[in-house]
């Protein structure tokens, strides 16, 4: 949903008023996103990579849009055009294509597809792409999980396709392709007959990274109950400091898990949670606007890199804050 631009300056000059010679946690970040965008291209994993991720680059676009940067934001676009694979995927920085990655971008195209309608074409690829993967039972296929895990070595779950589903829906709805949003439908019933599909543990791979991509798709796919029953249990553990632990029973915070699971309570309309998760997080921004992937005893989830995606989802989490206080 875009955000018109008054809000975003209500943003800029309200919330955030500081003095004349400090910048505020909003402008910090978008300063780390564009310091760190490699020239010509797209921006990278985290601030000791110099390869573009095509999947943080997509996802970062609306994102971007949405906070008033649209011609970078459209720059971005176009550059990720650039690069798309011949079958219409998007490849991770391994560069193996990755179904989740197609879909992220497919949310970038969607933003600016309308000022630059010569992207359609790309958008349909990245839609074809992502629909074959999806089975008739639902399940969402993709070429490798190589890259889901922590340090140690754990795997994320496979329950995060469920963050596939609704760029795919929505674009669907968009061009007026039935079998985009038939894939979508099928994969969302899939996912919905597991049992443990909001269950909030360490043992299935659900460090709050995974579980905030899972219960922001919940909520914009319109299960609203699931989603719920899922945030319960983050909301059991969340500290008076605001700190959602990164599992139930650890000491350590994931940054970008934290500002996504305050994203969907936004989205729901639960400031209070919100509100606390993103303060903490307002909290150990670092001097340069970005964060740390991990904070704390025990920390496994990049503590000594800035990563791209928690800046995301931080400035996702300010502009809903926002939003949900005019």
């Amino acid at each position: 949903m875009r955000i018109f631009a008054s809000a975003v300056e209500r943003l800029r000059r309200l919330r955030f008023k500081q003095s004349a010679d400090k910048k505020t946690s909003l402008e910090k970040a978008i300063k780390w996103v564009k310091g760190h965008r490699i020239p010509g291209g797209g921006v990278p994993p985290h601030h000791k990579h110099n390869i573009a991720t095509q999947e943080v680059t997509g996802y970062l676009i609306p994102t971007l849009y949405n906070l008033g940067e649209k011609e970078l934001a459209k720059d971005l676009a176009i550059w990720e055009a650039s690069v798309q694979r011949p079958d219409g995927a998007f490849a991770a920085v391994d560069g193996v294509p990755y179904t989740f990655d197609t879909a992220q971008v497919i949310r970038g195209f969607m933003a600016v597809v309308d000022e630059i309608p010569e992207l359609e074409d790309n958008l349909r690829r990245a839609c074809n792409y992502v629909e074959s993967r999806i089975t008739r039972e639902g399940s969402v296929t993709t070429p490798s999980y190589a890259m889901w895990q922590c340090s140690d070595g754990s795997r994320f779950s496979e329950y995060t396709d469920l963050y596939v589903l609704p760029p795919l829906l929505e674009a669907g709805k968009k061009l007026s392709e039935t079998r985009y949003v038939d894939a979508a439908m099928r994969g969302l019933n899939y996912f919905k007959r597991k049992p443990d599909l909001v269950e909030f543990k360490p043992e299935i791979g659900t460090l709050s990274h995974i579980f905030g991509y899972m219960m922001e798709a919940l909520v914009d796919l319109g299960e609203i109950e699931l989603a719920k029953k899922g945030l319960q249990q983050a909301a059991a553990i969340q500290k008076e400091s605001g700190a959602i632990p990164a599992f139930p029973g650890v000491d350590w915070v994931c940054s970008t898990g934290m500002a996504q699971l305050a994203l969907a309570w936004y989205k729901l309309g639960d400031m209070e949670a919100a509100d606390k998760a993103v303060g903490y997080l307002e909290g150990i921004q670092n001097p340069s606007g970005g964060f740390y992937g991990s904070y704390g005893t025990g920390a496994k989830y990049f503590p000594q890199e800035e990563i791209s995606w928690a800046v995301k989802f931080f400035l996702d989490c300010l502009l809903l804050r926002e939003k949900n206080r005019r």
